[in-house]
């Protein structure tokens, strides 16, 4: 024979009430239930851990002992029993998210400071690489949930439009243009514009390419193969402007100043979407997305 943490759990609520009637109301049961368990642990542990008079309950020396480790059982049973929910919930656990974009600012940055106050049990873990590898450790299953810039498509990922954030122009802070708060394409017709040749470098080339081409110009762009930090380290020397999003702004560099770049109908807007691997069930993931989409207002299928 043996006994189980129901019945320890009835035995320390016995003691703590010093009445099977009152354990029994406190826990919802019969007090025949539980008077009943009780006597079947007495007789399983070999001792009797109460003495039963007319005036309630008295608690024997054995008892005493028993239930000072019955407690801690009882208690870290339950404990363990809140932290599987929590996991299975979502609301704890882990989540592995994945960028190729700053956030020292912008949406995604209050996303993540949100999302880290409503869940504090859920342990973040942060990826920031280029694009593909984002995707490779998607399908590999080491990443739950990359935010990319776009609308890319990929097979056997899932996409959801997140959110978008205005483009920026860094300008050495003694251009003529950091007088004027707001920039507008043409202005920059004649720079010289320095990215990096790592994510997102690329899109951001191909972005100036259709945005002052459509305008008439051809624009100056040179590629090189530093990190976009280095890239804006340089620009307070007079070397050329640059390109970053709204996430950037939160970061400073010396002598380099960001202005929003208009287009004919207002700010230039890039696009942000979440990809994530349909059959993953890491709760945390699904409760991510689930609040993602609260937070924004977006109507997608989590599934």
């Amino acid at each position: 024979m043996s006994f189980d943490v129901r019945q320890l759990r009835y035995a320390v609520a016995a003691a703590d009430h010093r009445s099977f009637y009152r354990a029994a109301q406190a826990l919802g049961l019969d007090q025949s239930h539980l008077s009943r368990n009780i006597r079947k642990l007495e007789r399983v542990i070999g001792v009797d851990v109460f003495i039963r008079t007319r005036a309630g309950l008295k608690i024997t020396s054995a008892g005493e002992a028993f239930l000072h480790d019955a407690r801690r059982i009882v208690d870290q049973s339950a404990r363990m029993v809140a932290a599987a929910r929590a996991a299975g919930q979502g609301r704890a656990g882990r989540l592995t998210l994945g960028h190729s974009d700053p956030i020292s600012a912008g949406h995604m940055r209050a996303t993540l400071l949100a999302w880290r106050e409503a869940h504090p049990a859920v342990e973040v873990d942060g990826i920031e690489d280029n694009r593909e590898a984002q995707i490779a450790y998607l399908n590999s299953g080491a990443l739950d949930v990359a935010v990319l810039t776009g609308e890319v498509a990929y097979r056997g990922i899932r996409r959801m439009s997140l959110w978008s954030e205005k483009v920026l122009v860094a300008l050495p802070a003694a251009h003529e243009l950091v007088a004027r708060e707001v920039i507008f394409w043409p202005d920059l017709r004649h720079e010289t514009f320095l990215l990096t040749a790592r994510d997102p470098g690329s899109e951001l080339r191909d972005m100036l390419l259709r945005r002052l081409s459509a305008a008439g110009f051809r624009p100056d762009i040179r590629m090189h193969a530093v990190s976009r930090e280095t890239i804006m380290s340089l620009l307070g020397d007079g070397l050329g402007v640059s390109v970053t999003c709204e996430g950037a702004s939160g970061a400073r560099y010396p002598d380099v100043v960001l202005r929003e770049v208009h287009g004919i109908h207002g700010p230039c807007l890039t696009g942000y979407s979440g990809y994530w691997r349909p059959g993953n069930e890491n709760p945390a993931l699904k409760r991510f997305l689930a609040f993602v989409q609260g937070r924004y207002s977006l109507s997608f299928d989590i599934e």
